[in-house]
């Protein structure tokens, strides 16, 4: 079977938005902030998820609940209806009029209209996977982990038809062991600190292309004295050098590039010649 995704970033790189895009008013893993990233030309959607105390699973990365709903309790011990009356704050910690949503809404949302990244994929497999099939959605994610033993005996055993791609940090040394599997293996998400890492060699791109799989990198910055990709980041590119930050990533033949800017990537994509016009 040929993975509809491998199809659309066999043409060009495809755009991720970081928990879609969030600015002003409109919070990060909103409804709200997946529309933004969509009308700014994001191919990907990012997304976390957590479970409550009940199972219900909600789009919002765990732990932030002080930061991003300014409260002290956590969505794991709340029930389903306390987290549903809870509201988003916006970056001057204001109180928005955006809820926290659910898988189950999500994907009612977006579906066929971009495809979605499950991080956190490892928190509840069972789940995620119950609701992608409810959802008829498995040919529009991208499940992601940590290569560990109980994430890919899952995948092996009960999630076969869920797109995986593992973290890779810096050498790949887990490919070659998951083609023997029976998973769905999209290709690998590349962590690297420098140039001269292996899995930012052309040799690796080219000898995962070679195999039919892709290459997902970031631009994104959580920590800039940890960045993801060795410098080539959002933060060089929206300062004054696009070339060293996306373009570097581009020429390197990513297929997937995860950023907090869809709009200006895509737009500076497009002017450098990685994007056909129009």
């Amino acid at each position: 079977m040929e993975d509809i995704i491998k199809q659309a970033a066999g043409k060009r790189p495809l755009v991720a938005a970081h928990r879609g895009f969030a600015a002003g008013n409109i919070p990060c893993n909103t409804l709200a902030s997946f529309e933004a990233a969509l009308r700014c030309g994001a191919d990907i959607i990012e997304i976390d998820i957590t479970p409550g105390a009940d199972g219900e699973l909600f789009v919002f990365h765990p732990g932030k609940e002080p930061f991003h709903l300014g409260i002290k309790t956590y969505i794991p011990d709340m029930t389903a209806a306390e987290v549903r009356a809870l509201r988003y704050r916006n970056y001057d910690h204001t109180p928005t009029q955006y809820p926290v949503s659910t898988l189950d809404e999500l994907f009612e949302h977006f579906k066929g209209r971009c495809f979605v990244n499950l991080d956190k994929f490892w928190t509840c497999m069972p789940e995620i996977t119950a609701c992608v099939r409810r959802h008829k959605m498995a040919d529009w994610v991208i499940a992601k982990s940590y290569p560990a033993d109980e994430c890919l005996d899952f995948l092996e055993a009960e999630g076969a038809d869920i797109p995986f791609m593992p973290f890779i940090n810096r050498e790949d040394d887990v490919t070659e062991d998951l083609l023997k599997r029976n998973i769905r293996l999209l290709g690998a998400e590349a962590h690297f600190l420098a140039d001269s890492d292996p899995v930012a060699s052309d040799a690796y791109v080219e000898s995962m292309h070679e195999k039919g799989l892709l290459v997902w990198a970031n631009a994104i910055v959580f920590d800039y004295k940890s960045v993801e990709s060795a410098g080539h980041t959002d933060d060089i590119a929206m300062t004054g050098d696009p070339d060293a930050g996306w373009g570097w990533l581009a020429r390197k033949g990513f297929d997937i590039i995860q950023t907090d800017w869809p709009g200006p990537m895509r737009d500076y994509l497009r002017q450098a010649g990685f994007l056909p016009q129009g």
